[in-house]
């Protein structure tokens, strides 16, 4: 787990000219070496970072998460895995991002887009586009179009008894 408190203790000798150790602490390995080398950028790359370090160690952060979540085989990165029985509500999260797009197309009548999934899941849009791709592929969603022209995936399952308004058969 990245701190805030290392990485300020980290980049406090910059100002001695001895620069980057803060860049090494939080992964930066190739501007760790650009500032060791050049005295922090001429002490632009310190003042840069003696404003942006806490940003830069929530990246750091995020991007240590986001690796565990990929070794672990898990998609859904945005949310927390919790065994089942110890969830306080007692409802399971969803993992997998095809997971994500059945709770939000029973959430919004059927209707999903790839937005909505990327959000939901922490995934980006490509991925998100890929899947419900995949899933209207399989027979299990439907392409569709609303009348203002957005693209939309619709799953059958979910909707309700009477078509929703609004899309056209596509």
């Amino acid at each position: 787990m990245y701190s805030v408190g290392m990485a300020y203790l980290l980049w406090f000798p910059s100002l001695f000219g001895l620069a980057g150790l803060q860049r090494f602490y939080l992964g930066k390995i190739g501007t760790g070496l650009l500032y060791l080398f050049t005295g922090g950028l001429f002490g632009i790359g310190t003042l840069y970072d003696a404003i942006t370090l806490p940003a830069q160690v929530r990246e750091a952060q995020w991007r240590r998460r986001y690796r565990e979540a990929l070794g672990n085989g898990t998609v859904g990165v945005g949310f927390e895995h919790r065994e089942p029985g110890h969830d306080p509500r007692g409802a399971r999260k969803p993992k997998s991002v095809e997971q994500v797009v059945l709770h939000s197309a029973r959430q919004n009548n059927g209707v999903v887009t790839p937005t909505d999934v990327a959000l939901a899941a922490g995934v980006p849009l490509d991925e998100a586009r890929r899947v419900l791709e995949q899933l209207a592929n399989k027979g299990f969603a439907e392409v569709r179009v609303k009348t203002s022209g957005l693209l939309v995936y619709v799953i059958p399952d979910f909707e309700e008894e009477h078509r929703t308004s609004g899309l056209e058969d596509f």
